[in-house]
């Protein structure tokens, strides 16, 4: 069961499209594995439409004969059926959200059992990422220097904090340390304005590392 959604607000501005292209697709991703969002964003969709209904005058546009002629139309409208963009990672097929079918993806970057491609958004310090994590993967404890979202696309992985299922929408920052780790591998799109800091023993001589997944 999904224990993580974005916000009510995120939602409203989603809605409303007021959302940078990297959140745009995140909450398209989460909202794919959850009905009850769906619910939600459809709710908001429907009072934002009612709210127009009462607020504009529409019987000094309308013209009825150009309605009628539109509704007695006998042809159908098919909506395009997009093909699903699949990646191979390691002999797994993972099929990837909707909204990331009309971006393109850099090459992957791999880095032990870590794997990275860039979605390419150019929103500057905010980068938006696919990371892949192999069976039995690790990454080592760590906290963030700014924000960093991550949405479970596929797969499980666990930290500190709880175990996610596909569809977690998980915010975190500088005041979250944790180190996820994954015993059957998973899939995840990442959102964040800036690097993993590495805080534990050896593993801190990693931290340029960090730089390169963010």
């Amino acid at each position: 069961m999904i224990k993580h959604h974005p916000t009510p607000s995120l939602l409203l501005a989603f809605t409303q499209g007021q959302l940078d292209a990297s959140l745009s697709i995140a909450v398209s991703a989460h909202l794919e594995h959850c009905e009850c969002c769906r619910h939600q964003v459809l709710a908001l969709q429907e009072a934002s439409a009612q709210y127009l209904d009462d607020d504009c005058e529409l019987d000094e546009w309308q013209d009825d004969d150009m309605i009628a002629s539109i509704t007695d139309d006998d042809y159908e409208i098919h909506p395009k059926q997009s093909m699903p963009l699949q990646v191979n990672l390691k002999g797994n097929d993972y099929t990837l959200p909707r909204a990331l079918q009309s971006v393109s993806l850099s090459n992957w970057l791999k880095l032990g059992k870590l794997a990275r491609a860039r979605v390419d958004l150019n929103e500057g310090e905010v980068h938006t990422n696919l990371l892949h994590i192999e069976k039995g993967g690790t990454i080592p404890l760590h906290t963030h220097k700014g924000f960093e979202l991550t949405v479970l696309l596929a797969g499980e992985f666990k930290d500190e904090f709880g175990t996610y299922v596909p569809g977690d929408f998980i915010w975190q920052n500088d005041t979250n340390t944790h180190s996820p780790s994954t015993v059957n591998g998973c899939l995840c799109l990442t959102v964040a304005n800036n690097s993993m800091h590495f805080v534990q023993g050896i593993s801190q001589v990693l931290n340029p590392i960090g730089k390169l997944i963010y």
